[in-house]
């Protein structure tokens, strides 16, 4: 009997113990949360004479974490992190923090650190854009490695962005979308160096379902506070510039800002699995002669100009990706192929083309295999032609 009546009261509890679990309820930001990532490994070998390798890599690996607070407000933060690195004291490294309010689909209100909006590839997924890298121009002048010598920033800065689509068509499908931010212009987790802010943006019409065709503006500035020598022309002389008499300046501990320029055309069209896209990109401005890799080293004081590439740079690229073969559970076999130039000094003497074609392997949703061969002209080398191949495994969670 006494056994019967402990059974019927931990039978009794057991039941409190649950009717109180159905009562907790979890705020509603926390209910909205996701935990998402994806890792991205590598082999590439390279030909290129004198400096021939073959290696495997971790390119990268994001894990971000999402949600949305009061339905009208989505935020985001995601951390990067690299292998092999030349400095790997930056990985790992916060590449997103931002919320966006999106009340409106007309008018969005983006701040925090993202991408810039700059060309249709800059915010893709590296493993939707589908090639070994982003293509060149994209590379050097949408924030990824800048030409400027700015830090490798993966395409993002820190800002605010409006953006929206408008002009529903009689299907209700947008025709236009705009988007402009400002930002400091100095990369990823840095704060503004010479107080004037970089102002991009785009506008693309889509006239059909699945096509986009866009123009893209940047005009701003990238600063270092360091030292460099300048040298300065008696404008008295009357001799020519490379014979008149000349003095030195050296500046010391001064902010140096470099004015930037750019714009950019896009076209995109999407269906039934294929995918061909071209951008061509115009910079102009100065760069400096050291890339920004560590803020505690030399480099990060020198701003002494890289006179070997000038005030402009020019690039273009176009590629198709093609369905070949879809076969069963979601799995299929995409050819691709890709042009992808670049003019560091906007001549044909430092141009640099890649000719790129391979396969992408989709084994379901959340895996795929990229295989690339690329055979590169490098007009810079003194032997201008090698070949590069590129397997990258890569999933998602």
């Amino acid at each position: 009997m006494a056994a019967l009546l402990a059974m019927t009261q931990l039978s009794a509890s057991a039941q409190e113990q649950k009717k109180e679990k159905k009562c907790i309820q979890l705020p509603s930001w926390l209910d909205n949360l996701k935990l998402s990532g994806y890792g991205m490994t590598q082999y590439q070998y390279s030909g290129q004479k004198g400096a021939e390798s073959n290696t495997f890599n971790i390119r990268m690996a994001r894990i971000a974490l999402e949600g949305r607070i009061a339905g009208d407000f989505y935020w985001k933060t995601q951390i990067q992190f690299n292998g092999n690195t030349s400095n790997l004291g930056s990985s790992p490294r916060m590449v997103d923090l931002f919320a966006e309010w999106q009340k409106y689909s007309y008018f969005k209100v983006k701040v925090g650190q993202f991408k810039n909006p700059f060309t249709f590839e800059n915010p893709m997924n590296p493993i939707v854009q589908g090639f070994m890298s982003y293509s060149q121009n994209v590379s050097k002048l949408a924030g990824f490695s800048d030409r400027t010598g700015e830090h490798a920033s993966n395409g993002r800065d820190i800002g605010l962005q409006l953006q929206g689509d408008f002009l529903k068509n009689s299907n209700g499908r947008n025709l236009l979308h705009y988007q402009v931010g400002v930002f400091n212009g100095q990369g990823i987790n840095t704060k503004d160096v010479d107080n004037q802010k970089n102002v991009i943006g785009g506008i693309w019409v889509m006239p059909i379902e699945g096509m986009r065709i866009g123009a893209f503006g940047w005009t701003g500035s990238y600063a270092r506070k360091g030292n460099w020598t300048e040298i300065i022309i008696n404008p008295a002389s009357s001799l020519p510039a490379d014979e008149a008499p000349k003095k030195e300046l050296l500046h010391t501990n001064e902010v140096r800002k470099l004015n930037q320029n750019r714009y950019a055309f896009s076209f995109e069209y999407k269906k039934d699995g294929w995918t061909v896209r071209s951008e061509y990109i115009h910079s102009t401005g100065l760069a400096f002669s050291k890339s920004l890799n560590n803020f505690n080293d030399s480099n990060s004081k020198d701003c002494t100009i890289n006179e070997n590439i000038g005030n402009k740079a020019q690039g273009v690229y176009g590629l198709v990706i093609a369905p070949i073969a879809d076969l069963k559970k979601g799995n299929k076999i995409d050819f691709k192929a890709r042009y992808d130039m670049y003019q560091p000094n906007g001549k044909a003497d430092m141009m640099k083309t890649q000719y790129e074609a391979g396969f992408n392997f989709h084994i379901g949703k959340r895996f795929t295999i990229l295989t690339e061969y690329a055979l590169v002209n490098d007009r810079t080398l003194t032997k201008h032609n090698y070949s590069m191949a590129d397997v990258e495994v890569c999933f998602q969670f």
